[in-house]
Parts: C-alpha cells; structure tokens; sequence
C-alpha cells in the first residue's frame, strides 16, 4: 500500500511513525516547550534522528476548549517552522514528508508553498467556520496527501457530553462520506488518510470501542492513522498525568498497529519505533 504525498512515496506495508511538533503555547502534553521557531526546528529533527517517518506542524491547539487563534498567529506559528525544516531537510537530504495539522485553507496554502507534503484536517475538509476558501478545493489543486478525521462538534464544545447512536458505525459513516466528498472533489483515493479521531469528541468508553474495533475501518479501503499519544483516555485507564503516559502511549500504538493501523501520530518517537519494529519482526 502506498500513500501518495506529492515528492514523496509512503510505503505502508509496516506501519509508520508521525512525530508531533506542537508550536503552541497551550497543546494539552507539551504546550509552550517548542513555541519558538528555532526550538520547533531542532525538536523536529531530533525525531527524524529518533525514526519519525513523518513531521506533523501545528499552531493551534486542539485540546478540549482550547480557544481558537486568529488566522495570522496560526501563520505566524507554523510558517517559519515549515520553511525552516524544508532547507534543513533538503542541506540534509533527508527523504521525509512535513504535514501541516491545520483546518484553515489559507493556511494548509501557505504552507503547500512552504514546503508541507501533507494537510492533517481535524475537519476532514470540511466548509463552514467563516471560512472564505474551501480546504477541499486547496487539497484537490494540489498534489499534497490528506488525513480526514472525525470530530464530533468543535474544541470548545466536543466533550460535553458526546453521544452516539452506534460510535463506530457512525464515525464509519462519516469518514466515507467524507472520503467520497474528496474523491468526487478530485483527490485520487492513494492520497486519503482517514483517523477516527481518538478523544475528539468521545467518552473513554466510545475511545475504547473503537480501538476494539478499529479493524472494522478497513473496509474504507484507506490507509488508518491513529493518533491516542498522552491522551485522557490512557489517563482514565492508567490513573497517570500527561507527562506519565509513555508506556500507554506505546502499548495502544502496538495495539493499534497490529489492529491495522498504519500510522501512528506520537509524541514519543524512538519508543514507539522501536515497539513497532517488533509488530513488525512478529507479523
């Protein structure tokens, strides 16, 4: 299986590592710590050092309630970042795709003509919010690799009490009805990444069912990133703080791995490489 992202060619046939590189001051786990560009810039090639296969940049958070930022702060945040890790990637030649975590069209732009391979879409492209442009339409004309996630209802609201009919047929649904949206807009299916989106407006119990089922998404027919690192539900499971969850972190990447996912969105890159280096010596 291969995933298209413009200059760059994904073999999906072992699961795949996205490092996080947060330049916010606010992200629930490591808010504040690579807010300036240069700190950003190093943390992200310390992944690559650490196997990230994939860097994805984001200056929004995202967090239950986290206050949304103007459309210049999240240009200001991520720009430079992505600028910056293009050259250094390049000088280094190093063969590793930058995605850009945003839901802004005149942000997944800039950031296509900063050097972004990839748009990760909380909204899974979808219209409204006020906004003037339709990310559908930036992805389409591009040649750019897309993640469609699930989200029930905003940040600011998502974790008011969430409910569902059926969590997993219903996130199900929509992700093929947003993943035929894409392709009838014009993005070629080998371009589609598809996330259910793990604490985005669900209960622990809507988390962990989907996470049972999660092999249920391969009759999607795409490719599955999971992205669960440091998250409450491994906090509700655990008893542990944010900065405490490695070792959950890890076990629920491996599950998910051997579950079908294949790529998993972490904070900790080296453990989850090398977990998933078993997966694959196992499979």
């Amino acid at each position: 299986m291969i995933f298209d992202c413009g200059k760059f060619q994904l073999d999906l046939t072992t699961p795949r590592v996205m490092g996080i590189v947060n330049v916010t001051p606010d992200s629930f786990s490591d808010g504040g710590k690579f807010s300036a560009t240069h700190l950003a810039i190093q943390h992200a090639l310390n992944l690559i050092v650490e196997g990230a296969d994939i860097l994805d940049i984001g200056g929004e958070s995202t967090r239950p309630n986290a206050a949304p930022i103007s459309l210049q702060q999240e240009l200001d945040r991520v720009i430079p970042v992505i600028e910056g890790l293009a050259v250094q990637i390049k000088a280094k030649q190093i063969n590793i795709p930058i995605s850009i975590d945003t839901y802004k069209p005149q942000v997944m732009q800039a950031a296509i003509a900063a050097g972004a391979s990839i748009v990760n879409d909380v909204r899974a492209l979808q219209e409204g919010a006020g906004l003037n442009e339709s990310a559908l339409e930036v992805v389409a004309n591009s040649n750019v690799g897309v993640c469609l996630m699930h989200m029930q209802g905003t940040p600011q609201t998502m974790q008011v009490n969430p409910q569902y009919n059926d969590v997993v047929s219903d996130v199900k649904a929509f992700l093929q009805a947003r993943l035929q949206a894409s392709i009838d807009a014009g993005v070629p299916a080998n371009r589609i990444l598809l996330d259910p989106g793990f604490g985005f407006g669900k209960t622990r119990e809507h988390n962990i069912t989907l996470i049972q089922q999660l092999e249920s998404f391969a009759s999607l027919g795409q490719p599955l990133l999971v992205g669960l690192s440091r998250k409450s539900v491994l906090g509700q499971v655990t008893g542990n703080d944010i900065d405490a969850r490695l070792y959950a972190s890890v076990a629920v990447s491996v599950i998910s791995a051997m579950k079908g996912a294949k790529i998993l969105r972490v904070h900790d890159v080296k453990a989850t490489v090398e977990a998933l280096k078993v997966v694959a010596a196992i499979q």
